[in-house]
């Protein structure tokens, strides 16, 4: 499999469903709508609406029947991004290569973009929930609402900002990584999965592969913000050194960190193996992401 050319057919599913739900009206508010979508489409991996719609069709579900709840993943990510770069947050200057949403539209829009995002996305998955009702799609709608909020993506968030120009220690650093990076992707997994009406054992497995990969991706970044190559990567490195933040390199050193990249791997690629071929989209997902160049 050729996993980066899997993934652009994949993305341009999510691009197109994408560039239909998302507003494009309005006379005097017009402004927030080009700003809403400016961060939308940015760029990026659209990695949480393909894991959900994967996951879908992974435990043997129609995957057309999880685009709107990916499609709002996407966009609750991307007002998470909107907000974690204002002057408040990280106080960065460009995001995928491109200048960040509060450089171009100002930091009061871009606060409003974030925040009619995260409501737009929750007003899609009631639209869709409700146009065809099941069970496992509420469920789907608690599982994205868990990950994005005080108990998952926001919550390693805070600790994350109450970490800054301290020392903390390794369990602290694990709750950040695995709640405000992991909990959306473990969230799009999930959701996909439920949706698709995965058996227990199959949500169990998903949810471990997602949790690994979750970690590991988010290891990889600290890796590669000290050593990676900025043009790569779309992004300002050493951003983590410059606010003084602990990350898996600063507290177990380089050689640690890339040890514990490729065991998360391992696990990973070694829970699916027993559903074979099913799961070889997965199995290369998780190279792909999880060990990206160094």
């Amino acid at each position: 499999m050729d996993i980066q050319e899997v993934l652009k057919t994949k993305i341009e599913v999510v691009e197109k469903a994408l560039d239909k739900y998302m507003p494009n009206e309005g006379s005097y508010e017009k402004v927030i709508y080009e700003s809403m979508r400016y961060s939308v489409f940015a760029g990026g991996k659209r990695l949480r609406p393909i894991l959900m719609l994967a996951a879908c069709e992974f435990v043997g579900g129609n995957y057309e029947d999880a685009i709107p709840y990916a499609c709002a993943m996407e966009m609750i990510h991307s007002y998470s991004l909107i907000h974690d770069d204002l002057p408040a947050m990280d106080n960065d200057d460009y995001r995928r290569g491109k200048l960040t949403n509060h450089k171009i539209y100002g930091e009061a829009m871009a606060i409003l973009a974030g925040d009619g995002l995260l409501n737009y996305a929750y007003e899609l998955i009631i639209k869709a929930t409700l146009g065809d009702f099941n069970k496992n799609k509420l469920l789907a709608a608690q599982e994205i609402a868990w990950a994005s909020g005080s108990s998952g993506m926001i919550g390693g968030q805070v600790v994350d900002l109450l970490g800054e120009d301290k020392e903390i220690d390794k369990s602290t650093l694990d709750f950040i990584h695995k709640k405000k990076t992991g909990a959306l992707i473990r969230g799009s997994i999930r959701a996909g999965a439920i949706i698709g009406g995965a058996s227990e054992n199959q949500l169990e497995d998903l949810t471990k592969y997602a949790e690994n990969i979750g970690l590991g991706f988010q290891i990889t970044d600290d890796i590669l913000d000290i050593i990676g190559d900025e043009k790569k990567l779309g992004k300002k490195v050493g951003s983590d050194i410059e606010n003084n933040k602990s990350t898996y390199p600063s507290l177990y050193g380089m050689e640690e960190s890339i040890k514990k990249v490729n065991l998360l791997f391992d696990e990973s690629i070694n829970l699916l193996k027993k559903y074979e071929d099913k799961a070889e989209f997965f199995i290369e997902l998780a190279k792909y992401l999880v060990k990206r160049e160094y």
